[in-house]
């Protein structure tokens, strides 16, 4: 019992941080990486910064190959 109580604090903290490193990522990325034509980047930007990890899995899974397909990289 007391390796799980030490054990879920542990996890939660990792996937915090690991969340949180995502997101500042998914930020950087697509402020930096993104055509400025339109309102498609900060529409973007948005989605990440307000559902936080969530919206950047989203951006990193959906958004971002297509982004590279495009760039040919």
């Amino acid at each position: 019992m007391s390796a799980i109580v030490l054990l879920l604090p542990l996890l939660c903290l990792v996937f915090g941080i690991g969340g949180t490193v995502l997101w500042i990522w998914m930020i950087v990325d697509c402020a930096t990486q993104e055509k400025s034509e339109g309102n498609e980047k900060l529409i973007w930007i948005l989605i990440i910064v307000l559902t936080h990890w969530i919206g950047a899995l989203i951006y990193l899974l959906v958004r971002r190959p297509k982004r590279m397909q495009e760039l040919g990289r």
